[in-house]
């Protein structure tokens, strides 16, 4: 199978991004090489993401449009990935010939095996949870991503079985990656150049490894990555509330690389909802967690999830939210209304009437945004510090980030690239910051 091409189209969240990347790394030993170009790969992955409204139907529409592409042309091998594959499996293999495999998230490391044995088996499905494999698989293979800004998976799976969420479902339980390993791993993003190592998580700081009676925790990650002179930016995510325990919050005052950035969930300003939704912690405690943070370092600023509308909502719970976000002035949060996910306990429940959640919506999102659009104002006219990730593409522009992953489009050169210079901030929008590199200042 010798100069094949590979093109995968991913979905969702920061993992599956990661995931897809390893999938690259496995396949090229088969002789695959990755394409950018859609209408001409000899197989044809969509890696998908179970967390929002009408997901499987998201990834019918996408099998018509590749289906449209090679209408003319050989069929490419069609694989369908992700937490989407794991809950409908052999289901999507039955409603839709096109598709050849299905593999679930802790089923990766099967990825060469299925293609190979594809050539004579038509229809394969594999979605065993077998994350142990799975890891000690890709730990055996070098991650070859070599972007400014990297992601690299510590911990996968969750216990908490929140009552709307669909991930112990389709990533397992809670399973922490031997800690040597990471490093490992993380040293050879480093070599590649990584100047950035976000650590994902589905529960992130729940990351527990024990070896010769010794509890690694992630605040043992972040403080070794901290000795590491060429990385220059940590972050993790995400994170849930009950684990967000003293040794780990220290660590925003021990480490000079950690970024004063925390997204951490909440889903709802209620601990009757909260109670609802069985997230196992109160607004008292994220509370308690946010004044710890701010008593260190009162610049580190919180983004969240919310739910509207989930059933049982009242108008005394909404507002309840509504006072914790001009409560935590939260940024680059993120809001929508529950949708069920098959399989919850959630999707079990009644709806509330439709016209109400997106009237909350549009009342939470008005404020959250207002908040994102403020915050980016007060940098106008400021210098901020910018890793420099690339150059814009047909633009004689770069892009970065500030420390709390506010994206920057500034005037600036090729030289600047995996750098962290100073830029001053001309406009904003809700979104983006824009600027010019300021040469004659280097950053702090």
């Amino acid at each position: 199978m010798l100069e094949k091409k590979i093109f995968i189209k991913t979905f969702g969240c920061q993992m599956n991004e990661y995931d897809s990347n390893r999938i690259y790394d496995s396949v090229s030993k088969l002789g695959f090489i990755k394409t950018e170009n859609q209408s001409s790969a000899d197989c044809y992955i969509l890696n998908t993401c179970h967390i929002r409204d009408k997901a499987k139907e998201k990834v019918y529409h996408e099998i018509g449009r590749v289906k449209k592409l090679y209408k003319n042309k050989e069929k490419p091998i069609m694989v369908i990935a992700g937490c989407v594959a794991q809950a409908e499996n052999e289901e999507m293999l039955k409603r839709d010939p096109y598709i050849d495999i299905i593999l679930g998230p802790q089923s990766y490391h099967k990825i060469n095996d299925l293609l190979k044995k594809h050539i004579t088996d038509l229809k394969q499905e594999e979605t065993e949870f077998d994350t142990i494999s799975k890891f000690g698989y890709f730990d055996n293979i070098k991650n070859k991503n070599n972007k400014i800004s990297s992601f690299l998976t510590i911990q996968e799976g969750c216990d908490k079985f929140c009552h709307f969420c669909v991930v112990p479902f389709t990533r397992g339980p809670e399973y922490s990656r031997p800690f040597h390993n990471i490093i490992a791993e993380a040293e050879q993003l480093i070599k590649n150049g990584a100047k950035e190592i976000t650590l994902l998580g589905q529960n992130v700081n729940a990351y527990s490894y024990l070896e010769n009676s010794k509890e690694y925790k992630l605040s043992h990650l972040i403080n070794d990555l901290n000795q590491y002179s060429e990385l220059d930016r940590i972050r993790y995510t995400t994170s849930h509330p009950r684990d967000m325990t003293d040794d780990l919050i220290d660590c925003y005052a021990s480490s000079k690389k950690l970024m004063p950035f925390v997204h951490l969930p909440i889903q709802s300003g209620s601990d009757r909802m909260l109670k609802l939704m069985n997230r196992k912690h109160t607004v008292d405690d994220y509370l308690n967690v946010y004044e710890k943070l701010k008593k260190i370092n009162k610049e580190i600023e919180f983004s969240s999830d919310f739910i509207i509308g989930y059933p049982g909502e009242t108008q005394k719970d909404f507002e309840e939210t509504l006072e914790l976000i001009k409560k935590i002035k939260f940024i680059n949060s993120f809001s929508f209304i529950f949708s069920p996910r098959p399989g919850t306990k959630a999707s079990k429940l009644q709806m509330i009437e439709k016209n109400i959640t997106k009237e909350r919506l549009t009342i939470i999102q008005d404020k959250l945004f207002n908040n994102q659009k403020e915050i980016n104002k007060s940098k106008e006219n400021q210098l901020v510090n910018v890793l420099v990730e690339n150059k814009i593409e047909k633009q004689n522009k770069f892009f970065g980030r500030n420390e709390y992953i506010t994206p920057v489009i500034f005037e600036g050169s090729e030289s600047q690239i995996g750098k962290i210079i100073k830029v001053k901030i001309q406009s904003s929008n809700q979104n983006t910051l824009f600027g010019h590199a300021n040469n004659k200042m280097k950053a702090a």
